[in-house]
């Protein structure tokens, strides 16, 4: 197992966390597809979205991988009209990360967060370890003590 940017930088701040890895297929970089090939519940796995807000700028969520993203209610979070999801070619330049191994933790700046309120139902959650085929599990609270984020509800429901 590599050691990855978020791993490195969790372990200096010595928060407590467990790696899974998986195998990727490169035509479905779902995180169901994480869920299932780590056998856990879907609810428990967290996918990573960037998005941009009208005067707020880029803001970052974590939702279920099955969830729905509520644009209205990441909007209100940001305390912004509106927010849009950022174009797929933006992500590296924004984040440092590519599709399916975007993480919330060790983008290239901290950007205001948001961590969908299911997350609390959960002892572990998991998020991209930044890379593809690489998960790492840890508590929810942990997770946005760690990113300063704020735990909203923030899917359809």
């Amino acid at each position: 197992m590599v050691k990855t940017n978020a791993m490195r930088m969790l372990d200096k701040a010595g928060v407590l966390y467990e790696t899974k890895e998986y195998e990727v297929d490169e035509h479905d970089l779902s995180g169901s597809h994480a869920a299932d090939m780590m056998g856990v519940d879907h609810g428990s796995v967290f996918k990573t979205l960037v998005l941009k807000g009208e005067k707020t700028g880029y803001l970052v969520c974590c939702i279920p991988v099955d969830g729905e993203l509520d644009l209205k209610k990441v909007a209100k979070a940001a305390g912004d009209k509106k927010v849009e999801m950022i174009p797929v070619k933006d992500l590296q330049k924004i984040t440092g990360y590519i599709r399916g191994g975007c993480s919330p933790v060790g983008m290239k700046k901290l950007y205001p967060t948001f961590v969908d309120e299911s997350a609390l139902k959960y002892p572990q959650i998991a998020v991209s370890g930044g890379v593809r085929g690489q998960q790492i599990t840890l508590s929810p609270q942990s997770l946005v003590d760690y990113i300063k984020g704020k735990f909203t509800q923030l899917t359809q429901d």
